[in-house]
């Protein structure tokens, strides 16, 4: 993937990057539709805006004309410069024709400019037979949507490439496997109330929105995310789940999931937050969130600096492959943690997409030139119809092996399987203890030796020991 920054002559100035200025909607064919002020959008998965993208009422025709990017911007501010990638460049002018750079960096445009259907899919990759039969029976499955800046990271031609296996259906979903389930990990039955799911003694995950920007093909919420359901996900639910959390006094950590919480708007997540922050059992918040990935342009200026009113505040992305690590990625990644947000990627293992050695390193590698902490590896959980992503678990031991101990301890991350049925993740890790001989432990490292570890198992003899170590 080429990940050369476009010069700045190419860029145009940021103006009001990230959710301001004047907004041309323009379909994949370029049409003109609405002129709006893209602070009036209102991204799809908040509470009183699920569905379509919907534009607010606007009263009196120069607001609806005016554009925050002809105001000026207060003396010392700092707004950071958007970069791209040739390769994303190249395809924003292709088939995004006459839209500019300030509007492909409004996260709420790449929200309402979402691929979600054959036509507008095949006008940008040469499609199959496969992808065509598969496309045609996602609706009942689980939908295609794909952010504009995401599907410009697709190969047009190999139906192949890791990226866009990902994010464009085959038939291979149509096939149910033995052991596949539409709630493999038992999430509803560890729900006390509605959106949330309380397993672990000491924390919860809130699931806020059942909206992503993109989605996956092996997503294990294919349940709940993306059907265009408005009765789960709404504020008496949400309220009643926070009236939980208060009422638990050994919960202190929450964790908002969804869906997606990043396409909520500012305000929405703040509210969030902040009440979530009010109860004093709760030491500590993460994020759980694809945005930064699939929607760089979500990170904006003015995001981040709610955030930081909220530490500790903990962010796990969801990465797959190191072709994701573009520009517009890095300064997403570099501008979360300089608001010090402590940063660890979440990585499900997939067959045919990262699953070598190689390929984890270079992700891996990538991750910590970004200040992301590689955290958990993920075996590729039984959902219906994900046999074509799961690969053995011998393959992910393969690759931690592959790993530990021929690069640093930071890139290696936790390989777990979230148990089946509800039992929660359980660490997989190579076999590292090989046995015991007399007081000794007999440990094997990365290369394959066996070392001596003295940890007696006589009382007596660590009694001696301690007597001769005085003498």
């Amino acid at each position: 993937m080429p990940e050369e920054v476009v010069s700045t002559e190419d860029l145009e100035p940021p103006g009001t990057y990230g959710g301001l200025g004047e907004c041309k909607l323009k379909s994949i064919t370029g049409s003109a539709q609405q002129n709006s002020s893209t602070e009036d959008l209102e991204p799809p998965g908040t509470y009183g805006g699920l569905g379509e993208c919907k534009l607010k009422s606007i009263t009196g025709s120069a607001q609806q004309n005016s554009s925050n990017a002809d105001k000026p911007r207060p003396k010392g501010s700092y707004v950071p410069r958007p970069r791209a990638n040739a390769r994303t460049l190249a395809f924003r002018r292709r088939f995004f024709t006459g839209t500019s750079f300030t509007e492909w960096n409004d996260w709420r445009w790449q929200l309402c400019h979402r691929i979600t259907d054959i036509d507008s899919l095949s006008r940008i990759l040469m499609l199959f037979k496969d992808e065509r039969k598969a496309i045609a029976h996602s609706a009942q499955q689980r939908p295609i949507a794909i952010t504009p800046y995401y599907a410009s990271l697709l190969d047009k031609e190999n139906p192949l490439q890791p990226l866009r296996r990902t994010v464009v259906p085959s038939t291979a979903e149509l096939v149910y496997s033995p052991g596949e389930a539409t709630d493999p990990l038992a999430e509803e039955h560890d729900s006390p109330v509605p959106g949330l799911v309380h397993r672990y003694p000491d924390r919860v995950l809130l699931m806020v929105t059942d909206f992503c920007s993109t989605y996956c093909r092996y997503c294990t919420r294919a349940r709940l995310v993306g059907n265009g359901s408005k009765s789960r996900f709404n504020m008496p639910q949400l309220k009643r789940a926070i009236a939980y959390i208060e009422g638990s006094p050994g919960v202190r950590d929450v964790l908002l999931s969804g869906g997606d919480p990043l396409t909520l708007s500012d305000q929405k997540l703040e509210w969030l937050l902040s009440r979530l922050r009010r109860i004093r059992h709760v030491e500590f918040l993460r994020i759980g969130t694809k945005a930064p990935v699939v929607l760089p342009q979500r990170i904006t200026l003015a995001l981040t600096r709610m955030l930081k009113r909220y530490h500790p505040l903990w962010m796990s992305i969801h990465f797959t492959h190191p072709d994701e690590l573009t520009p517009e990625v890095e300064r997403a990644c570099e501008c979360l943690a300089d608001a010090g947000i402590p940063l660890g990627s979440q990585t499900v293992l997939l067959a045919g997409v990262n699953d070598n050695v190689e390929a984890m390193k270079q992700l891996m590698h990538g991750l910590l030139r970004i200040r992301v902490k590689p955290y958990y590896l993920y075996q590729c959980d039984p959902i219906v119809g994900s046999a074509h992503f799961r690969t053995p678990v011998e393959k992910g031991m393969e690759i931690i092996q592959g790993l530990r101990g021929h690069t640093t301890g930071y890139a290696v991350p936790t390989y777990v399987i979230d148990a089946p049925g509800g039992g929660g993740k359980i660490p997989m890790a190579a076999t590292s203890l090989v046995g015991r001989d007399g007081d000794d432990l007999l440990l094997k490292n990365y290369q394959g030796h066996i070392y001596r570890y003295p940890d007696p198992i006589s009382e007596v003899g660590s009694k001696e020991a301690i007597k001769l170590s005085w003498d």
